[in-house]
């Protein structure tokens, strides 16, 4: 295992409009970063621009949980247009590879 002692939060929901959710999710960022986010990918399904997949860096998992728990956090997204339960999963990694 490498020495990263950061964890990985996997996000998937869906929201009603991803051209009205991105600035809202671009001016939460200050918010996450605070929380303990070390940024990451962000990603939609293949031919589902409203499926929204993130892939977070973060200090640790319990920041990562309060974070997600918060009501500010569940209220701002819904006043994005998440549609969806947000379905939140944590990850170690284990190791980078290629190919």
């Amino acid at each position: 295992m490498e020495g990263t002692n950061l964890v990985y939060v996997i996000l998937d929901y869906k929201v009603e409009d991803y051209s009205k959710w991105k600035p809202v999710f671009d001016n939460y960022g200050a918010t996450r970063k605070k929380a303990g986010s070390k940024g990451g990918k962000l990603f939609h399904f293949s031919g589902e621009p409203n499926h929204i997949c993130i892939l977070f860096e973060w200090d640790t998992k319990e920041n990562a949980v309060n974070f997600f728990a918060s009501e500010d956090t569940k209220k701002t997204q819904k006043s994005a247009g998440v549609i969806s339960k947000p379905e939140i999963t944590y990850a170690d990694k284990i190791e980078d590879f290629k190919a």
